[in-house]
């Protein structure tokens, strides 16, 4: 079975301090967890208007990327580094946070709307839908009125742990999408969250 020929993982969040541990940051975590387990160290680069790191993964030489230009204009970061590396869009993976799935669940998926999320309208606004997604449930607070306090706030500590293992199960699975590809992949997510 074909792996996934991904040359980039991009994470979205918001720079700075202030938001580092907010719900809207899970993608961001996602990458610094690939970051730390296979050697990468980001750093800032202009032309991309974000932070990238190296790495290698299964034998797969990929870019780590964390856009600097706040979410809702994650879609250019993504774009320059794809124009500059002459990437199609089908070999870019996304992690992002997502509200329509509980929380501690994670899904992949290639293609579709942006169903609100206000870095994946940008993204697709740059580059098309064509790109591979990696959903990382955070919850929904119950009214739409109270989505934007919700992602830009700090999770319960027992909601944050569940994040933060789904973070770590969806990077125990990337060397596995790499070398058998996203069926294999979905099929073991799925497994999963038959288990919880």
């Amino acid at each position: 079975m074909a792996g996934l020929p991904l040359r980039v993982i991009a994470g979205l969040g918001n720079p700075g301090p202030e938001h580092q541990v907010t719900r809207h940051n899970a993608g961001f975590w996602f990458v610094d967890v690939l970051a730390q387990r296979h050697g990468g160290e980001f750093r800032d680069y202009r032309k991309y208007s974000g932070e990238t790191a190296r790495v290698s993964i299964g034998g797969q030489e990929l870019i780590l990327l964390k856009p600097t230009t706040y979410m809702n204009r994650s879609g250019l970061s993504i774009r320059q580094i794809s124009d500059f590396f002459k990437i199609v869009p089908g070999d870019i993976l996304v992690a992002h946070d997502e509200l329509d799935l509980p929380v501690g669940s994670v899904r992949l998926k290639q293609g579709g709307g942006h169903g609100g999320h206000n870095g994946l309208r940008d993204t697709i606004a740059h580059i098309g839908e064509n790109f591979w997604r990696l959903r990382l449930g955070i919850g929904h607070p119950g009214n739409k009125a109270d989505v934007i306090d919700y992602v830009l706030t700090r999770a319960p500590r027992v909601e944050e742990d569940l994040i933060l293992e789904a973070v770590n199960t969806a990077a125990d699975l990337i060397p596995l999408l790499l070398e058998q590809g996203a069926e294999r992949a979905m099929t073991k997510l799925h497994s999963r969250a038959g288990r919880t």
